[in-house]
């Protein structure tokens, strides 16, 4: 049996399509979660979030019809300095000890020329609101263990306080000591399982 999407037949029953649409799960040792926000208005300050983990269900023939979970300790913050990262943790900021995890679930993938626009639910603070990723498909080696490894980059900017992170202070010569917009950037590095 088969089914029609874009004016391209399908397959619905496993064989092909289970060949091109594989889990893929995350390198925890060679993916990394980066941000930049600007301090005082003029610097900028940058950090990650460590040990984040997930699955890439990949279709490689129709990219489109991939799909992405992440999530990450928010207490696994890291921005070089020990009392701005304890702050980081506090209620002020990400409160990691009632809100301990942040995830991204994607929920739509587009084409956007030899990039990708990832869209689906960043999930911060016990918020959970819409972003997109503008994507990069690194391409596909062979490991040294034997499996496929996909490499992928992404970016995207939010403002924080969407999310309810409105802790600042304001300055003497005008604007706030932490900028409301963030950068954030995704490198992946994701291995092929097995199939079943």
């Amino acid at each position: 049996q088969s089914t029609t999407q874009g004016g391209t037949p399908r397959q619905s029953a496993t064989g092909e399509q289970r060949h091109r649409m594989n889990t893929w799960q995350l390198d925890t040792a060679h993916t990394s979660v980066s941000f930049t926000a600007k301090h005082m208005m003029i610097t900028k300050v940058r950090g990650a979030f460590n040990g984040v983990t997930g699955t890439i269900q990949f279709d490689e023939a129709d990219p489109t019809a991939s799909s992405v979970a992440v999530e990450f300790p928010a207490a696994s913050i890291d921005t070089g300095m020990e009392p701005r990262d304890t702050h980081l943790r506090s209620a002020d900021f990400f409160d990691a000890e009632t809100y301990p995890t942040l995830t991204f679930t994607s929920t739509s993938i587009a084409r956007k020329g030899d990039r990708f626009a990832i869209t689906g639910d960043l999930t911060i603070h016990g918020v959970t609101r819409p972003v997109v990723l503008d994507t990069e498909h690194l391409g596909i080696v062979t490991a040294l263990d034997g499996r496929r490894h996909a490499g992928f980059e992404a970016t995207t900017k939010i403002k924080r306080s969407d999310w309810g992170l409105t802790w600042n202070v304001g300055l003497e010569t005008g604007g706030w000591l932490v900028s409301d917009e963030i950068a954030i950037e995704l490198e992946v590095a994701a291995d092929e399982l097995a199939a079943v």
